[in-house]
């Protein structure tokens, strides 16, 4: 199977890393064509198809080895990715595509209906988010870093789980990689 990791917070502040090294640690865990796209922790890779859960932990357990800091890992499938990249989360707004960009935020597990209803309670005018699935999707119609969403008292409140988030272009990047991948195959 092939998948992809995401890793949280790899090469902000003191948590750097060289692509190269990052392939390494990877392939000692005998995974099979491992690349990386981006210097911000995206990794694909082929393992033996198995449990996400122990996969995960096994992965986060040899990052914290070989970083000497703990890494939140969050793998998808790349037909995951592909559904992610083919998500029309704001068809329903009728938004101009070039107002704004879509993010992607993953989480470990599907937050409970009643998680989901307090987040979508903390969307702004100029900040829209969607949930399928375990991503949770926003659509920032301003500059991300202006944005006042993630926190916002009611935001903070809420005390989510760890989380990663790449914008929609990685995320259709990251999906033509996997594409030209099983072309290949």
């Amino acid at each position: 199977n092939s998948y992809l990791a995401f890793l949280r917070g790899i090469n902000l502040g003191r948590r750097r890393v060289k692509m190269a090294a990052l392939r390494d640690l990877f392939e000692q865990l005998n995974f099979k064509d491992v690349a990386t796209f981006i210097a911000s922790g995206n990794v694909l890779f082929a393992a033996r198809p198995g449990e996400e859960q122990q996969l995960r932990t096994r992965i986060e357990v040899h990052l914290r080895a070989g970083l000497g800091y703990d890494v939140d890992v969050f793998l998808r499938t790349t037909t995951e990715v592909t559904a992610m990249a083919q998500a029309e989360p704001f068809s329903d707004l009728k938004l101009d595509r070039s107002g704004g960009r879509i993010y992607v935020v993953m989480l470990h597990a599907t937050l409970t209906k009643s998680t989901q209803r307090q987040v979508l309670a903390c969307q702004t005018p100029v900040d829209h988010l969607r949930f399928i699935g375990r991503e949770l999707y926003w659509h920032c119609q301003i500059r991300s870093s202006e944005s006042t969403l993630w926190t916002s008292p009611q935001m903070r409140a809420l005390k989510l789980p760890a989380t990663t988030m790449r914008n929609m272009t990685t995320i259709n990047h990251l999906h033509a990689l996997c594409e030209a991948r099983a072309t290949r195959s």
